[in-house]
C-alpha cells in the first residue's frame, strides 16, 4: 500500500508508492525493453552547456497530453511546480544534482525565512521557456540524469492548475482523499478511492490519457482495479478471488509449478557483506580468498526454478554491465586456490558469525546461508548462521572496541533506475554499507573508488563513462573484495491469462500501464 499519493512531496518508504505513481503517472523519458532512455512526455530534448559550463537539458514536451481531466494540457509550468515541491519535500536531497538545489538545502537546513527560501527556489535551474518547453540546468555533468527522470516519481510533473495557490492543509487534502476526478493523473489509470483503513487503493481507467495500453482484437481496458494488501493473498487467489499475486515465499516455489507462474528477472543483485575493520576480514587477501570459495552454481542449485549466479555486481542486462572479460578479473569459484591462500591466516581459527533477515522471502536466505557455511567449511572456515528480525539495527551495531559486531551478512540490492550509478552509490561514503571499508588502507580505496565514479558520472554519455565503473567494481569487488556478488534474483508471481500485459518490471514494482482484459472477461470488478 502507498505511504502517499504526493509523489513530489514523496516519503522516505518511497518504494511503497511506486506502483500506484507508475500506473498513473509519467515522467520526461521512459526506458525501452533494452533499458535505455527513450523519449516520455518530452518528445525530444537537446544537451548542451551553459555559459558557465554546467550541464543544460532543453526538454520539448509532447502536445498531445492531456491531465485526467480531458482539458487541462501537460506544462512546462507543471514541472516547475512539481520539482520545486520536491526540493521541499521529504526526499529533497534528491534533486541535489539540479543547479542551485544545495543552496535552498542549507537554507531549510538552518531554518531560513520562507521568502529567502522562495527567492532561492526561483533560482535553481529549473525553467519553462514557454508552455511546451523546459529548461534544466545541472549543478555538473550527470549522464544518469535521463534514466533517473524515467523511474524516480519525484521528476514527474504536478498539475500547477489545481496546486497553484493552494494551502498547505488543501494541498494534503488534495493528495490524501482522492475525489472528483483529483488528484489528476496523466497514465492510463487515476485514483478514485484510497482506503487506508482497509489497506486497499481503487484506479479506475483513465480515457484521457495518451498512454493508453495496445489492444488487439476482442481486448479492452480493465475499467477498474483494485490494489490490496494480504496476509493470505494466496488463498485468496486459489480461491479466485483476485487475479494476481506475488509468491513472497521461495519455499513455495519448490514442487510442482503452476501453469500460471510467471517471472521477471530483477535489476537487481544479492550478496555477502564483509565487516572489514574486524579481523581477519580487516585484510582483502582473506576477503578475495572467501569470495573464490564460494561455488554460486552449489548455493543455488534447487532452491529456484531458475537461478542466474554471479560474481559481479552489475546485472547483465544493466546498460554499462561489465564484459565477460572484466567479470572474469573479479573473484570467482576455485576452491583450492581459495583454500591455499587462507593456509595460515591469523585469526580464522575462530568462527565467523553470518547475520541474515529472519522470515520469509522471495530469496531462499535460509538455505543459501546454511550452504554458505558448509562451503567455507571445506576451506577450513567455521561459520555462525544468526538469523535477525533487528537485522538493520545489528549490522549496524557496533562493539565496544569501535568495530561493527558482525562478521558477513547477506543483502539484496535493487536498482532505482536503469544506469550502474544505482548501483554503487549504496557503497559510497554516505551509503549505507555498513562495511566500513571506508576506514581500508587509510580511505585510499574509496576515495579512488569515489573519484572513479564522480569521473564516470561526468562523462557525456554512458558509453564514453563506461571503462570507468568497471574499474570503480574492480575496486569494490575485486581488489577490496568488500562484497562477494552470489546471484540476479527474479520476481515470481501468478496472474491469471485473462489479465494480458500485467507484469512485473525489473525494478521489482506491479507493471499496469500495459493492462488490457482479454475478450469474455465478465464485467465487474476485481
Amino acid at each position: 500500500m502507498p505511504t502517499t499519493l504526493d509523489w513530489s512531496y514523496s516519503d522516505p518508504a518511497n518504494w511503497a508508492n511506486y506502483p500506484v505513481m507508475l500506473a498513473t503517472q509519467k515522467g520526461l523519458t521512459t526506458l525501452g525493453a533494452d533499458h535505455a532512455v527513450r523519449p516520455g512526455l518530452a518528445e525530444r530534448w537537446e544537451q548542451g552547456r551553459d555559459a558557465q559550463g554546467r550541464e543544460r537539458y532543453t526538454f520539448h514536451l509532447r502536445r498531445d497530453v492531456r491531465w485526467s481531466d480531458g482539458a487541462t494540457p501537460l506544462s512546462a509550468r507543471d514541472f516547475v511546480v512539481g520539482w520545486r515541491r520536491a526540493m521541499l519535500g521529504r526526499e529533497r536531497g534528491e534533486m541535489a544534482d539540479i543547479a542551485g538545489v544545495r543552496e535552498v538545502l542549507a537554507l531549510v537546513e538552518r531554518g531560513a525565512p520562507a521568502g529567502q527560501v522562495q527567492e532561492a527556489l526561483a533560482r535553481t535551474g529549473v525553467e519553462a521557456l514557454d508552455a511546451h518547453t523546459l529548461r534544466v540546468t545541472l549543478e555538473r555533468p550527470r549522464n544518469y540524469f535521463l534514466s533517473r527522470l524515467a523511474n524516480v516519481y519525484l521528476f514527474f510533473p504536478a498539475p500547477s492548475a489545481d496546486l497553484e495557490g493552494l494551502t498547505e492543509e488543501a494541498l494534503r487534502d488534495y493528495f490524501d482523499r482522492p475525489r472528483d476526478g483529483r488528484p489528476r493523473a496523466l497514465g492510463p489509470y487515476r485514483v478514485e478511492r484510497w482506503d487506508r483503513a482497509g489497506e486497499r487503493v481503487r484506479l479506475v481507467h483513465n480515457p484521457a490519457s495518451a498512454f493508453q495500453p495496445p489492444l488487439e482484437a476482442g481486448e479492452r481496458p480493465a475499467p477498474v482495479i483494485t490494489l490490496m494488501r494480504s496476509e493470505i493473498g494466496t488463498a485468496l487467489y486459489a480461491r479466485g478471488r483476485v487475479d494476481f499475486v506475488f509468491i513472497d515465499s521461495a519455499l513455495a516455489l519448490r514442487g510442482p509449478r503452476p501453469e500460471d507462474l510467471r517471472h521477471e528477472p530483477l535489476l537487481s543483485t544479492y550478496f555477502l557483506v564483509f565487516n572489514t575493520e574486524r579481523p581477519p576480514l580487516d585484510r582483502p587477501e582473506v576477503r578475495r580468498a572467501l569470495a573464490r570459495a564460494l561455488d554460486r552454481e552449489a548455493l543455488l542449485a534447487g532452491l529456484l526454478p531458475e537461478v542466474r549466479p554471479t560474481n559481479v555486481l552489475l546485472p547483465p542486462e544493466l546498460p554499462g554491465a561489465a564484459t565477460p572479460e572484466e567479470a572474469a578479473r573479479l573473484p570467482r569459484f576455485d576452491r583450492e586456490r581459495a583454500r591455499e591462500a587462507l593456509r595460515g591466516q591469523p585469526g580464522l581459527q575462530r568462527p565467523l558469525r553470518l547475520v541474515y533477515k529472519s522470515g520469509d522471502s522471495f530469496v531462499p536466505e535460509v538455505a543459501i546461508a546454511e550452504r554458505i557455511a558448509a562451503q567455507l567449511a571445506q576451506v577450513g572456515v567455521t561459520v555462525v548462521l544468526d538469523a535477525r528480525s533487528d537485522f538493520s539495527s545489528e549490522v549496524a551495531r557496533r562493539t565496544p572496541e569501535g568495530p561493527r559486531a558482525y562478521d558477513v551478512y547477506l543483502r539484496r540490492l535493487g536498482a532505482d533506475y536503469a544506469h550502474p550509478n544505482t548501483f554503487f552509490t549504496l557503497f559510497e561514503h554516505e551509503g549505507n554499507h555498513q562495511s566500513g571499508w571506508e576506514t581500508q588502507a587509510g580511505g585510499e580505496p574509496m576515495a579512488r573508488f569515489e573519484r572513479l565514479l564522480e569521473e564516470a558520472d561526468a562523462e557525456p554519455t554512458l558509453a564514453q563513462a563506461r571503462a570507468r565503473y568497471a574499474q570503480a567494481q574492480e575496486v569494490l569487488v575485486g581488489e577490496q573484495a568488500v562484497i562477494a556478488p552470489l546471484y540476479h534474483p527474479d520476481r515470481y508471481f501468478r496472474v491469471r491469462p485473462v489479465l494480458r500485459g500485467l507484469d512485473v518490471n525489473p525494478f521489482n514494482f506491479l507493471a499496469l500501464d500495459q493492462l488490457r482484459l482479454a475478450p469474455g472477461r465478465p464485467p465487474g470488478e476485481r
